[in-house]
């Protein structure tokens, strides 16, 4: 697993779990605010498209996640 599909993975969990707390009409209704933490997911990938600057990618890389895959990054000889 790399950076990018943790990424991806993380930010479509967020906002799918953050939009069940906050909708009004879920059995699972807590606090519109987590609406709010939608928007800052969505504004985090907004940015991101556009500076590539991620504080999670930066985090996962401290952590030892690679960057690419080590398939992707082989010649293609020797992949079989």
């Amino acid at each position: 697993m790399t950076i990018d599909r943790l990424i991806r993975i993380f930010a479509g969990s967020f906002i799918l779990i953050s939009l069940a707390l906050g909708i009004q009409a879920s059995p699972l209704f807590v606090s519109p605010w987590f609406l709010a933490f939608t928007a800052f997911v969505g504004a985090n990938l907004l940015q991101f498209g556009f500076t590539n600057v991620c504080p999670l990618g930066w985090v996962l890389g401290k952590m030892g996640v690679p960057a690419q895959s080590a398939v992707r990054d082989a010649p293609a000889a020797s992949r079989g």
